[in-house]
C-alpha cells in the first residue's frame, strides 16, 4: 500500500510524535507507515485522514505487485 502521509503531515507542521499521540500510536508506528512497511488498519487510517484533514483516498492507494 502506497501513502501520503508523510507529506501531508509535513504540510499540517506536524512531527511524526503529535500524529501518533493524536491517533492513538507510537511514533514508530507512523514512521513504518510512511514508509510503507506497515499496514495500518482501517480504523488507524480513517484516523490519521481526520487528524490530516485529508480523505482515505487522498492518502492511501493500493498498488498491483507486478
Amino acid at each position: 500500500m502506497k501513502n501520503n502521509v508523510k507529506i501531508a503531515r509535513i504540510k499540517q507542521s506536524m512531527t511524526q510524535q503529535q500524529l501518533a499521540e493524536r491517533v492513538g500510536v507510537t511514533r514508530q508506528t507512523i514512521g513504518l507507515i510512511e514508509k510503507g512497511q506497515y499496514n495500518p488498519s482501517l480504523q488507524l487510517c480513517i484516523a490519521i485522514a481526520k487528524e490530516l484533514n485529508k480523505t482515505l483516498d487522498e492518502l492511501f492507494w493500493e498498488v498491483d505487485d507486478e
